[in-house]
């Protein structure tokens, strides 16, 4: 597994900030812009596709009347 694929949400939204920052801020080539928008997009999509997870499983948490426990499920990616 590569390190972005380990980061937890915190992490890979610091970075899309600073991203975000730099492609705000800085006058940038178009080459290094793009290329700077390309990975802020791969970094959006990680985490929505972690908050999906986490709703899934507050989801299941809530609707579970009569205890409370986590189930095993299969995210649609």
């Amino acid at each position: 597994m590569s390190k972005k694929e380990d980061s937890n949400f915190e992490e890979l939204m610091s970075k899309l900030e600073e991203i975000t920052n730099k492609l705000e801020k800085e006058q940038l080539p178009l080459d290094e812009t793009v290329k700077l928008f390309e990975e802020g997009m791969k970094i959006s999509k990680e985490c929505n596709s972690k908050l999906e997870v986490a709703e899934k499983k507050i989801t299941m948490l809530i609707n579970d009347d009569d205890n409370i426990k986590e189930e095993n499920f299969v995210t649609e990616e």
